[in-house]
């Protein structure tokens, strides 16, 4: 049942492939301005009087296990002040090795700059977190005064001089001396993006490029703001519960729970998820409200009142636009994929509109099939978007007799995490988890587990934060609390955040099969971070090439349906039953149900996504929704059923979630992952001696060597697509039955 990527920078999901991850989440959030990701860290600075007198947790290192945040005592009057005061440590950290009189050598130098910024760090990774999964008024108005400032602090670091030329020195001297890989691979980072920051400008374009990433990071927090208020005023509120007719009891009386909550009590809500199509459609039998809830859903940012983010988006456009022209690249989009491992727009552009023909084509086919069921019941209307995921679910059950009413009940959340996704990393890295709940939250849903690996020794912590609520951004991702490193000896603190529906008081936690995909997607990212071991903070666990973050994400997917995985926790909550071989199999029938829809919008929004940065700063146009229309029909992938996974107003991942001109990065990944599993398949499957060789040369490594060497020399060769078009069922022979 693979379907499309993403359902998440900011997060979302109805599909897996996408959630989003926060790689760091102060590197994130500068880079959605900076088109810079390194955030130097972790160096001991003398605190101001101030710092030094007060109560604030964050000025003292957490006592708690693995340096853990104190939830217990930070409150939101503790963030601005320990911000600022973290800028202000960093700088005179950062002066005193730019002012140095000694030479530049790697450890004054890099090494010092590494164990910069130990408050601004542990501060800034809990504030994000928190803004993403928990936030409040309160901390939106801190992080719009904070982001500009923390944009500014970035320029201050990436753009002196005389900081710039001791690295530059280095990285001149570097094939003369003698470092280790991962030290050499340190010092091209540092000069990479030392240079892609403006360090080479004039001063004038330094003043411009200082003033591009304020209002950037401006523009990004208005846009962030503006779609939580907006996602959240457009959810479907009704007054009469027969509107809701086709969802199941539960899932009324969890909608009655959220009106509830909003103090609407009497009334039903069912609050949107991130994408554009919403998992109700498939259910409610009254096409108007079917229409009403997709119309909400793509107009939600978009309706010309204070959460309108048009005039927002088209700045951001221009601006990032203007900014790559200043730094000597043609467009955004240039810029961004240097470093990646397309490396070039036009090379991604390539692997999207190659899988195009096919996955319109599959979609067309699908269009046919639901038209020719509405027609045989006599449904008198051509088929539109907001019909599409009933019809759809219609086919699926009369051509698998399937529906997600019978294999929900198999799918309780805490079943599928201790016996499935926790099951599945036992068995291929030896790891074991136990629950802590001496660990302080952020939020009362938020669980703590500690992970020990196959020796018994402390491995990392980690959180899982898993329902939806109204104070949380859409979809689905994985951070970092506190990064790995062999220099400061600190193990990995992660978390994994989703919005599942949340289950009213009583009622058990009913997935379906897409939020168990997602459950062991965000968990391979976690993998991908607790496994880390490297040495510098900046090449640690998840700090890799945006399109190949995904991979082990989207690889660890393969093992939930699994067969030896999937017995292990596919079992009836009230009964404990096994699921049935028979239904089993009916879900491994119906794989491939779908896919070209789901590719589909998956190739219309990482286009759209493309479309927006290769625009000239000049270029772009006042009419969003007729410039969407447009690129749609340029790239060949307009099916009017079919809209894009997300519209450009609320396309989170590419406007402040650290995608822009990478959403590509979810099928480029794909290739990588469908092409490993095809590996594992073929040499033994579940088993610990793959697991632990993907895992030392894969996992462990974080970005301390070239992505594309690093998989060639675990796989033995290059990827191809063919894996991906088999799992995807888009092969032109699947095409044709």
């Amino acid at each position: 049942m693979k379907k499309s990527a993403h359902s998440t920078s900011t997060p979302q999901l109805g599909s897996h492939k996408a959630a989003r991850v926060f790689i760091s989440a102060l590197a994130l959030a500068l880079a959605a301005a900076t088109g810079c990701s390194v955030v130097p860290r972790v160096m001991r600075s003398t605190p101001s009087p101030a710092a030094a007198s007060g109560s604030n947790p964050f000025f003292v290192e957490s006592s708690l296990p693995y340096h853990a945040p104190r939830f217990d005592l930070i409150r939101n009057e503790d963030y601005q002040p320990a911000l600022e005061e973290g800028m202000r440590q960093q700088l005179a950290e950062i002066d005193s090795i730019a002012k140095q009189t000694r030479p530049p050598n790697f450890v004054n130098t890099i090494v010092a700059m590494e164990k910069s910024g130990a408050l601004l760090t542990r501060v800034s990774k809990a504030f994000f977190g928190v803004i993403g999964a928990n936030t409040n008024d309160t901390l939106q108005k801190v992080q719009s005064i904070e982001a500009p400032k923390l944009a500014a602090h970035n320029d201050a670091i990436y753009l002196n001089d005389q900081l710039y030329q001791r690295v530059k020195s280095i990285y001149d001297r570097r094939a003369e001396s003698n470092f280790t890989p991962e030290q050499m691979a340190l010092v091209e980072r540092y000069n990479r993006d030392f240079v892609r920051a403006g360090a080479k400008l004039t001063e004038p374009d330094k003043i411009h490029m200082r003033s591009l990433n304020q209002d950037l990071s401006k523009l990004s927090t208005d846009f962030s703001n503006k779609l939580l208020a907006g996602t959240k005023a457009g959810a479907l509120v009704v007054d009469k519960v027969s509107d809701l007719d086709g969802l199941s009891p539960d899932e009324i009386q969890t909608a009655a729970q959220a009106a509830k909550d909003r103090g609407l009590a009497g009334k039903w809500v069912l609050p949107l998820r991130n994408t554009t199509q919403q998992p109700a459609q498939a259910e409610l039998k009254n096409r108007a409200v079917r229409q009403r809830l997709f119309e909400l859903s793509s107009l939600r940012t978009e309706r010309s009142d204070s959460n309108d983010t048009r005039s927002t988006i088209r700045r951001m456009a221009e601006l990032r636009a203007e900014k790559a022209k200043l730094l000597g690249y043609p467009t955004w989009a240039a810029y961004a994929l240097e470093t990646q491992g397309a490396k070039t727009p036009e090379n991604a552009i390539k692997l999207l509109t190659d899988l195009a023909p096919a996955a319109t084509a599959r979609a067309r086919v699908e269009a046919a099939d639901m038209q020719k069921l509405i027609d045989a019941q006599g449904g008198n209307f051509k088929l539109q978007p907001w019909d599409w995921q009933y019809y759809a679910e219609q086919v699926r059950k009369e051509r698998y007799n399937l529906d997600e009413s019978q294999i929900m009940p198999y799918f309780e959340l805490n079943n599928v995490l201790q016996n499935g996704v926790f099951f599945a990393a036992n068995r291929l890295y030896g790891i074991t988890f136990k629950e802590r709940h001496d660990i302080p939250v952020y939020q009362p849903d938020v669980r703590v587990f500690e992970v020990f690996d196959s020796n018994g020794q402390p491995l990392a912590l980690w959180y899982c934060d898993y329902f939806k609520r109204d104070a949380k951004s859409g979809g689905a991702w994985m951070d970092q609390f506190v990064d790995q490193s062999g220099l400061t000896g600190w193990k990995p603190v992660v978390y994994n955040v989703a919005n599942f529906t949340k289950p009213a008081p009583g009622q058990p936690a009913l997935l379906t099969f897409d939020d168990v995909t997602t459950m062991f997607h965000e968990f391979g990212h976690a993998l991908h971070g607790m496994f880390s071991r490297v040495q510098y903070p900046t090449l640690s666990g998840t700090n890799v090439p945006r399109d190949f973050v995904e991979f082990p994400s989207q690889f660890n997917e393969h093992w939930a349906l699994d067969p030896i995985v999937f017995a292990n926790y596919a079992k009836h909550y009230q009964t404990g039953a096994a699921m049935p071989t028979a239904l089993v199999d009916k879900i491994k029938a119906s794989r491939t149900f779908n896919q070209g829809f789901a590719t589909t919008e998956l190739l219309e929004a990482s286009l759209l996504d493309f479309a927006w940065h290769t625009l000239p700063s000049t270029g772009v146009p006042a009419d969003v929704d007729a410039f969407e229309a447009a690129a749609l029909k340029q790239y060949n992938v307009a099916v009017p059923e079919v809209p894009p996974r997300y519209h450009s107003t609320y396309f989170s991942h590419i406007w402040d979630g650290g995608y822009s001109a990478g959403y590509y990065a979810y099928t480029w990944s794909e290739v990588l992952d469908d092409d490993a599993f095809a590996f594992f398949r073929q040499n033994g499957g579940l088993t610990r001696a793959n697991g632990d060789r993907f895992r030392s040369m894969i996992l462990s490594r974080g970005g301390t060597q070239d992505a594309a060497a690093m998989y060639r020399a675990w796989r033995g060769q290059d990827p191809t697509v063919d894996a991906l078009l088999e799992e995807r069922g888009l092969k032109s022979d699947s095409i044709a039955k």
